[in-house]
């Protein structure tokens, strides 16, 4: 029983806020966050066990999704243009957070590294959905939007590995498997689909679902996680997805429908609205420091490159969710942040998925086909 009320009160707030979104016109992950943020603060509802596992995997499932939404084709014709956004998406957030946190904020060396790296990500899950929702995830727009991600999800996992993880036995196995299902999947996928595939009880998102439970399993062995791997095999096996569109969407529902909505949920109960109010000031310097760096990074490019919708693709990269919410808490569990740290770096970084994806839908979402 204990774990019915929660469960309720969040069925109805899933509900609820797919009625908001469309009368509102926003994307409903937006409004499923702030939804969150009014369960953990209001309502009093606290994460339980299910719904911490149904967050992560719905995290891994949107970050698949995300990958295998990329047109391969655009990632090698636009290489340049994906490199050089997203690639500054990353590191101009990272080299200006990294000495802001540690020499005007006081935060130790470890502490600042790890602002850094959550502040510096884009949240493939938050970008993925809007563009899935809105339309242009087929568009010239969100091609080229998701193939610069890839670059900026490769510099945030790169960075936290790199500076936080220690070599073990089980991170060596974690890179083996990892590399074995992105070889495996798009080879075995097209004689499974001609088996097993258009069936009602669906054994291709089965498979699916199987591939990224083996990931996150391992990458908690590892204690990595599986946000990288999940995207690559989305890359891997986007040309298969492409020529079964119709199963592609039947994944698409079973996520949207009831993975994702956990997932945004449990990022906004993430938020203690007392921890921001005591450091407001805090916060409030580290979202305008974020949107400065992003757009530092990010608009100049945008607009040498896509000068139609620069705007739009500056405010979608300033999102972050995933990435950055996994890499505070990885320090909070390290030690490497206290709970305030942890409390402010969260809180910037659901805000971040909020308020630019908000701008950015209401007076900048490109109206024709780019």
């Amino acid at each position: 029983m204990d774990d019915l009320y929660p469960a309720m009160v969040l069925g109805l707030l899933v509900l609820a806020g797919s009625m908001i979104a469309v009368e509102l016109g926003l994307s409903v992950a937006i409004v499923e966050l702030v939804l969150g943020v009014v369960a953990g603060n209001v309502l009093g509802i606290h994460p339980q066990p299910w719904l911490d596992f149904l967050a992560a995997f719905a995290g891994i499932v949107l970050t698949f999704l995300a990958g295998a939404e990329v047109d391969t084709d655009v990632l090698r014709t636009k290489f340049k243009e994906s490199v050089l956004i997203g690639g500054a998406s990353f590191l101009v957030p990272f080299a200006l957070t990294w000495p802001f946190a540690q020499f005007a904020l006081g935060w130790d060396l470890r502490a600042a590294q790890l602002a850094g790296v959550a502040l510096s990500d884009t949240s493939l899950a938050v970008v993925y959905a809007v563009l899935v929702e809105t339309g242009l995830a087929g568009s010239g727009t969100g091609r080229l939007l998701m193939a610069s991600m890839f670059v900026t999800g490769f510099g945030v996992a790169a960075a936290l590995a790199l500076l936080f993880l220690h070599p073990t036995p089980w991170l060596a196995a974690f890179i083996a498997v990892s590399a074995a299902a992105i070889w495996v999947m798009p080879r075995v996928q097209p004689w499974f689909f001609a088996r097993y595939g258009n069936r009602v009880i669906e054994p291709e998102i089965k498979g699916a679902f199987a591939a990224l439970l083996v990931l996150m399993y391992f990458g908690t062995l590892a204690e990595s996680h599986a946000v990288l791997p999940a995207f690559l095999l989305g890359l891997a096996v986007a040309r298969v997805f492409r020529r079964h569109r119709l199963e592609q969407q039947r994944f698409r529902v079973v996520a949207f429908a009831f993975l994702t909505p956990f997932f945004f949920l449990k990022g906004g109960m993430s938020i203690s609205l007392t921890a921001v109010a005591a450091n407001f000031g805090l916060v409030a310097v580290l979202l305008a420091m974020k949107f400065l760096t992003k757009l530092a990074g990010v608009y100049p490019l945008a607009r040498r490159y896509a000068p139609g919708d620069a705007w739009y693709r500056t405010l979608m990269r300033s999102t972050r969710l995933t990435c950055g919410t996994l890499a505070t808490l990885f320090g909070l569990n390290a030690g490497i942040i206290d709970q305030e740290q942890f409390s402010v770096l969260v809180a910037v970084i659901v805000l971040m998925a909020i308020i630019p994806t908000v701008i950015a839908q209401r007076w900048f979402t490109p109206r024709g086909p780019a």
